[in-house]
């Protein structure tokens, strides 16, 4: 198994229902992959030649914790200046990218309703970020 000297990771709230959880984390990451073009891979093929679009070049980590474990990791990876993507509450309220943006740049940092982000960057930093999460069950 290869290892990576990065790390893509993705942090979400512990008290989410399922369809939250697995919505928070494809958006999440599709920041993460518009962010960071060089780390998508080839795309696929399979043995009859059908093409398919290509994928992370290496694994992406899913983390849970509290909502202060989501904050604390929050103000760690900007205080690191880490890009991360945010997802908040009030965006399982909005229908579009316009009025998701919008949401976000209505509330001050600190008072983000954060229920998930992602985050890619050195291993050992990632880990500082992510302290106190656990891996996701």
């Amino acid at each position: 198994m290869q290892t990576f000297d990065t790390k893509i990771a993705v942090l979400l709230r512990d008290d989410l229902v399922g369809w939250q959880r697995l919505n928070v984390t494809a958006f999440l990451v599709s920041g993460i992959a518009a962010g960071n073009t060089d780390l998508i891979g080839a795309p696929y093929e399979d043995a009859d030649g059908t093409q398919y679009l290509p994928m992370f070049r290496q694994p992406v980590l899913v983390f849970a914790g509290s909502k202060e474990v989501l904050t604390a990791a929050h103000t760690r990876a900007l205080g690191r200046g880490m890009r991360i993507t945010v997802f908040t509450s009030d965006l399982f309220g909005t229908g579009n990218d316009d009025d998701n943006r919008a949401a976000v740049r209505a509330v001050p940092r600190d008072q983000l309703d954060l229920v998930g982000i992602a985050v890619h960057g050195a291993r050992n930093a990632v880990d500082k970020v992510l302290k106190g999460a656990r891996m996701h069950p």
